[in-house]
């Protein structure tokens, strides 16, 4: 069994903690382990069984060890996730079991799908994508990397989501 770590320790994080648990693979493939986050007193105010257990910077992976990012700001998202993946970090993804994927769907690596989520038909979603709660991706839409989707968001049929925004940011989408 892997310790899980989960990556921002924020309202999202904290969110990701109580989805994880409620996860068929906890306590079977992966123990939630604590969080890494640069705050470390992220949850100070709050009460969990875990703790932060060390800054982003300093984290050193290993193979006893895999990743969920929970921070949604893409080019922060993009730029620690690939920090930690340069060390040697394994991010999975996870998908909540309320989640309905249809028909030639195509996920991504380290893609996180909230509760209630739901993806159509003939969807491609890409790496470390974000879709949070009660959103809907309809068919023939394509999300880029990097991307967040907030919550009760509906990307309709034949959208094109991503890519446009990262290069306004002048970061280059690989």
């Amino acid at each position: 069994m892997k310790n899980l770590y989960i990556v921002g320790a924020g309202g999202f994080g904290r969110e990701l903690f109580g989805w994880i648990k409620q996860h068929p693979d906890h306590g079977r493939l992966w123990e939630i382990a604590g969080f890494i986050d640069d705050d470390p007193h992220a949850l100070d105010a709050f009460d969990y069984p875990v703790e932060v257990q060390g800054s982003i910077q300093e984290h050193q992976p290993s193979q006893e060890n895999c990743y969920i990012c929970a921070i949604g700001t893409p080019v922060i998202k993009k730029l620690v996730c690939e920090t930690l993946e340069a060390r040697g970090a394994e991010f999975i993804s996870f998908i909540h079991p309320t989640v309905i994927i249809g028909a030639n769907t195509k996920l991504g690596r380290g893609v996180v799908l909230c509760p209630r989520v739901t993806l159509t038909s003939d969807v491609s979603i890409g790496n470390f994508t974000l879709i949070n709660c009660h959103s809907s991706v309809g068919h023939d839409v394509h999300v880029s990397d990097w991307v967040t989707i907030s919550g009760h968001c509906d990307l309709t049929g034949g959208s094109q989501i991503g890519e446009a925004a990262f290069l306004a940011t002048g970061v280059r989408i690989i």
